[in-house]
């Protein structure tokens, strides 16, 4: 061994050292551990446990529910032994409360016998003849048993590996974990240090029993961790506002021509949103604000106002958009207002020509006042902006914090101005306002909340799927009125795996059922410039009926729709379906929704079936589909920003947010010392917010 080896080995283990210092780990098992994110000892730490094997508790057999690990005491009441098959031997054991049944394995070791009482351990399982237990581990004394953790794991690393692992690396966290946060002035559940959370959480004792989510051990580094989420996106707001951003004037010359040649008058939730907008337009520091508008509430005519401001001020205006679909659309709406006044308005897309792509990129460069619409196309090298005043950003959940603050820094104006372009971003997705909080932190927030005049409610009814024939005369009355109607399907293709209807097979369906229709098909495997042409020809009534995937889910505005089929609702989310729902009801005559399900519905999916049913509150709707599938789900962990949460949950600690935000506010105001530690414990060293 060399004298540096001999040093590294008698130095004490730090919790900053890779775990390869730990006994019994060398680059195989640090290998394997690094799948489960532990790269250095600390990172040990924070693996939690995913459950808990209470040994030492007997638990009667009418308290056992399945899925359950558990202690029980029976009695063997009927043993058979089994000559073919796996199993050795069946055995009935009871207890006062109830029986189960005991499978046994294996060529060794020592059969239950009939008329003696058993100490067992194992996992409980629902079999044909009621609760089961295979292969159960016979236990001497419950008074020598413990309660011990069970960690998320990966293959190779055994659950003794990860306690003894753990139990190193609290030994380590004797001498050096810091403690971030006070034990006093907070109150009761988080008046416990981080070292003790960890020991309770790790370490649990018969006389405290097993820790359950409103441990105070859980909340105290939930709250923590919920802190370092917020603080970490206020962290890179503070140094976005620390900047300069061009300052607009408080009355623009285009808006009012626009607003004196509208048939219509703004709701009072537009003009109240403008207005706060058009406050931070006014000053010296970029503008970061997220507009929340259910569908069909008009954030693209507030999305107007704020560019012709932009625009009269002389500087350039881009809209990203998620889809190719979207970003046309936008381009088509923007240029039947602007155009009459004289305002430019470019599309950058895909599908344009060469020549008509060098003219945009021309205009941009030249510092022409115009807007510019586009996909994430707007990223590219080529394309530079020389005056970009105002960022505007549709359905900013689909793009994620990277690429927001990436094109600001695209749009950086030159040395000589220094000034950074205002960034506007608008969602139809209602977001929860516990995701808001932490994952928007670092958005000052809109909500539209009033519909213009003249918007109907949306008619939801469910339907059996074996019932949809029903549908077809529907759709030939509504057709024969004059309307149009949207069916859609989750799949492309017939799946083996997934009962789901494809949207090829409904198409060819409906065109041999409804010959005297017009019938269209979008998926997402078509090109954009396929998608385009029959969105344009549904748009324009030269179809009757649109058959399509869910790419039509966001911004397709076709306001002589007035019916909508889902197939497979049962399986989309609320959110999903709120936006599919919201492609009818756009005009001003009466609009349906047809939900299709298949039987058998769990009551999770019949609870969500019938609320949409019950309500078209999309706030509502979001709440509801965050406490069933968290905010991965609900946005995308990687859209909405957030790091994988380690011990906090958004839904389970949603009362606690509130106190984590006053918290991270507090320290962000102080710029506390103890903020680098706290991003490095929490968020890690990625710190995918700050490095943009």
């Amino acid at each position: 061994m060399s004298k540096s080896a001999r040093s590294r080995a008698t130095e004490p283990v730090r919790l900053t050292d890779p775990v390869t210092r730990l006994a019994g780990v060398g680059e195989r098992i640090a290998a394997q551990l690094a799948r489960r994110g532990v790269y250095q000892v600390a990172d040990l730490l924070w693996h939690l446990p995913q459950r808990y094997e209470d040994r030492g508790t007997v638990r009667p057999l009418a308290s056992v529910l399945p899925g359950d690990s558990v202690l029980i005491e029976v009695e063997i009441v009927e043993t058979r032994v089994l000559r073919h098959g796996k199993a050795r031997q069946v055995a009935l054991g009871q207890d006062d409360s109830g029986h189960i049944t005991l499978w046994q394995f294996g060529r060794f070791g020592e059969l239950l016998q009939t008329g003696r009482r058993y100490l067992l351990f194992g996992e409980v399982r629902v079999g044909a003849q009621g609760l089961e237990m295979a292969q159960p581990e016979r236990v001497q004394s419950a008074a020598l048993e413990s309660i011990l953790p069970v960690y998320p794991s990966t293959e190779g690393v055994t659950q003794a590996r990860w306690r003894a692992l753990i139990a190193e690396a609290l030994t380590v966290a004797l001498h050096e974990l810091d403690e971030l946060l006070p034990t006093t002035g907070l109150p009761p559940p988080l008046q416990i240090g981080a070292l003790a959370a960890l020991q309770r959480l790790h370490a649990p004792t018969r006389a405290l029993g097993v820790p359950d989510p409103t441990d105070p051990a859980r909340v105290r580094l939930a709250v923590e961790e919920l802190m370092a989420q917020v603080v970490a996106v206020r962290a890179q707001r503070s140094r976005w506002v620390r900047q300069s951003a061009p300052v607009f004037r408080e009355d623009s010359a285009f808006w009012q021509r626009l607003l004196a040649d509208l048939p219509f008058s703004p709701t009072a939730a537009q003009s109240r949103v403008l207005a706060e907008i058009l406050a931070d337009l006014r000053q010296p520091h970029p503008m970061l604000r997220l507009v929340q508008g259910d569908v069909g509430s008009g954030k693209t005519l507030v999305a107007v106002g704020a560019a012709l401001h932009a625009i009269d001020a002389g500087y350039q205006v881009a809209l990203m958009a998620p889809t190719a679909l979207l970003a046309e659309q936008h381009a088509r709406n923007f240029a039947r207002w602007l155009t009459p006044l004289c305002v430019p308005v470019h599309l950058l897309s895909g599908q344009m020509t060469a020549g008509t792509r060098r003219d945009v990129l021309a205009a941009l460069q030249a510092a022409t006042p115009a807007i510019v619409i586009g996909t994430h196309a707007l990223f590219q090298e080529a394309v530079q902006f020389a005056r970009l005043g105002l960022i505007i950003i549709d359905e900013q959940h689909r793009f994620g914090v990277h690429q927001r603050l990436a094109l600001s820094d695209k749009g950086a104006l030159p040395q000589g101005e220094g000034l950074r372009p205002h960034q506007l971003v608008m969602t139809a997705t209602p977001i929860p306002r516990t995701l808001a909080m932490s994952a928007y932190a670092d958005l000052a927030v809109s909500i539209i909340d009033e519909l213009p005049p003249g918007r109907r409610p949306i008619k939801t009814t469910l339907l059996r799927a074996d019932r949809r024939e029903a549908l077809i005369e529907r759709i030939s009355a509504v057709c024969r009125a004059g309307r149009q109607a949207y069916w859609v399907c989750p799949l492309i293709d017939a799946s083996t795996q997934i009962e789901a209807e494809a949207a090829e097979s409904t198409a060819a369906r409906l065109t041999e059922a409804l010959p005297h229709l017009r019938i269209g098909l979008v998926h997402g495997r078509m090109s954009a410039a396929q998608k385009q042409t029959v969105m344009a020809q549904f748009q324009a009534h030269a179809l009757d009926v649109l058959v399509a995937t869910t790419v039509i889910e966001v911004g397709v505005d076709v306001p002589n729709a007035s019916l909508m089929m889902i197939e497979n609702a049962d399986r989309l989310g609320l959110a999903q379906l709120h936006q599919l729902r919201g492609r009818v009801g756009r005009g001003s005559t009466d609009s349906y929704c047809v939900l299709l399900y298949d039987e058998p519905l769990s009551d999770r999916a019949k609870a969500r079936l019938a609320l949409m049913r019950e309500t078209q509150d999309g706030f509502v709707l979001a709440e509801a589909d965050l406490a069933q599938r968290g905010p991965g789900e609900v946005l995308g962990t990687r859209q909405t920003g957030l790091a994988k949460l380690k011990v906090a949950d958004l839904v389970r600690d949603a009362d606690w947010v509130p106190l984590a935000r006053a918290l991270a506010d507090q320290w962000v105001a102080e710029n506390h010392p103890g903020i680098p530690a706290l991003l490095q414990r929490w968020v890690g060293v990625g710190q995918q917010y700050g490095q943009v």
